[in-house]
């Protein structure tokens, strides 16, 4: 009896998929929830646990969440890419604290949310940070290639970050689709970026003062291993660095992004946004920028309290995916 009602699930699910056999058999080794998973509690529909992308013998999943209101027939899509260095975290981080009121709220405003799971440049991995930033396009691909069958529209694709994430969805936002190109079956699909939240990534990695908080004289590199990997060369260096710098592929009609960053953030600092604000001047490009005073990372207060509040860093996100998204 089990078999034939196991069976049955499984007939239901390929028949109402509408996916391509190679899709489907990418959904068919979808796990149940992995151990630690969380997610959003919205009431509505919800894709888990989905594999975009299969690299090295390793399944790379996302998990989408549908509007629970103001939905639309094909409805615009928010990537959530996850902080922790490029070296640690999860998508799961998207159900917990300040970020899941905001993917909650945006969920009610007619946004479909799609946390990203991608590879860690963990040491001895063979992982660098272009793989993390190809991985989360790649997963922009897939559902831009599958847009019909996930009802979702590829030319009004959003994305937000925090930290790494924040410097991964800088990158998503500003590199066009053909840019670091990753899985061959997930080639030359068109999609297109609206709008792009960072909350305290780094713009710049060629540029290293930008990370020196205090300007003392005996700084260092925290970086070079996570952006060079075990498989380049030395001159490869300068090119590599550039190659992630979201900073560099900024242009006049770039998508809107914007950067909130602490005054007091020690990790990723202010300098970042100051920066990119600037360059973005030179170019006319959009882009906006929030300084939260008395902030670390993670908006973590510093010897007072944080200005304007978390509230109102949360409202501006909303309001910024919901203004570009009418334009």
């Amino acid at each position: 009896m089990r078999i034939h009602t196991i069976s049955a699930i499984m007939i239901a699910v390929v028949a109402t998929s509408g996916l391509t056999a190679q899709e489907t058999i990418r959904q068919s080794k979808a796990s149940r929830a992995a151990k630690g998973a969380n997610y959003l509690e919205t009431g509505g529909e919800r894709k888990l646990e989905v594999v975009y992308k299969t690299i090295s013998e390793k399944d790379l999943k996302l998990d989408l969440y549908y509007p629970t209101a103001k939905r639309s027939e094909k409805c615009p899509v928010i990537v959530f890419t996850h902080g922790g260095g490029w070296a640690a975290g999860n998508r799961y981080k998207a159900a917990t604290g300040s970020f899941a009121i905001v993917f909650e709220r945006l969920i009610k405003e007619g946004f479909a949310v799609a946390p990203v799971t991608y590879r860690l440049a963990k040491k001895d991995r063979n992982v660098a940070m272009r793989d993390c930033v190809i991985d989360c396009k790649d997963a922009i691909r897939y559902l831009a290639k599958n847009s019909e069958a996930l009802e979702i529209d590829p030319m009004r694709m959003c994305v937000m970050g925090d930290s790494a994430g924040g410097h991964i969805a800088q990158m998503l936002l500003l590199a066009s689709p053909e840019q670091l190109p990753g899985d061959p079956t997930l080639a030359d699909v068109p999609y297109r970026m609206v709008a792009g939240v960072s909350w305290y990534g780094p713009c710049d990695f060629e540029k290293m003062e930008l990370f020196n908080y205090d300007d003392r004289a005996d700084f260092k590199d925290r970086f070079a291993a996570r952006i060079l990997g075990s498989d380049s060369e030395p001159a490869d260096k300068l090119a590599r660095y550039r190659e992630v710098s979201p900073i560099n592929y900024l242009r006049k009609d770039s998508s809107p992004l914007l950067m909130i960053q602490g005054d007091k953030d020690t990790t990723i600092p202010v300098k970042h946004a100051h920066y990119m604000k600037q360059k973005a001047n030179e170019v006319e490009a959009p882009v906006e920028i929030m300084i939260i005073k008395n902030s670390g990372h993670n908006w973590r207060k510093v010897d007072a309290e944080i200005d304007p509040s978390r509230d109102a860093i949360i409202q501006r996100t909303v309001k910024f995916f919901v203004q570009h998204l009418h334009q």
